[in-house]
């Protein structure tokens, strides 16, 4: 039976992260020369337990970007979202681009003839977007988006 300090959360209702399970995968998605603080850790899990709130308030089952984005403003570290958005981007360049090079496909089909930079220009363009979108106040795009040149 797990301790209710062992749950990161406001109340035992809340019980959906483990904080062994979290702080494991933290490490987990690290180089392991590098180490997170305690209290790092768990403003980390905070925001997942937030963001998870956040899906669950909007009855969706997966926690999509929007949800983290809304999490971050939600827990005071507003000035943070653009960062996040712009880090969000470029983590679907590279993740678009290793797909294709592994055989994997990928959203756009000439990302393969990108070259350095050309994707360069690309993740400039979309961090540019992102600050549009945060400045603006510009809805983000819904998780099913996969037009990679919504403005063209």
């Amino acid at each position: 039976m797990m301790e209710p300090m062992d749950i990161v959360g406001k109340a035992k209702e809340d019980a959906s992260l483990p904080k062994a399970t979290m702080t494991k995968i933290i490490k987990e998605m690290l180089p392991p020369d590098v180490r997170v603080a305690r209290d790092a850790q768990d403003l980390l899990i905070e925001c997942c337990v937030e963001s998870n709130d956040v899906c669950n308030r909007e009855e969706k089952r997966t926690i999509a970007p929007e949800h983290v984005l809304k999490a971050l403003e939600v827990l005071g570290f507003g000035e943070y979202i653009e960062e996040v958005y712009a880090a969000y981007e470029q983590h679907k360049v590279e993740t678009m681009q290793d797909g294709v090079r592994g055989g994997g496909g990928g959203k756009w089909g000439n990302a393969a003839e990108m070259t350095e930079e050309e994707a360069a220009a690309e993740q400039q363009r979309m961090f540019a977007e992102a600050r549009a979108r945060m400045n603006g106040n510009v809805p983000l795009p819904k998780q099913s988006d996969t037009d990679p040149n919504p403005e063209s």
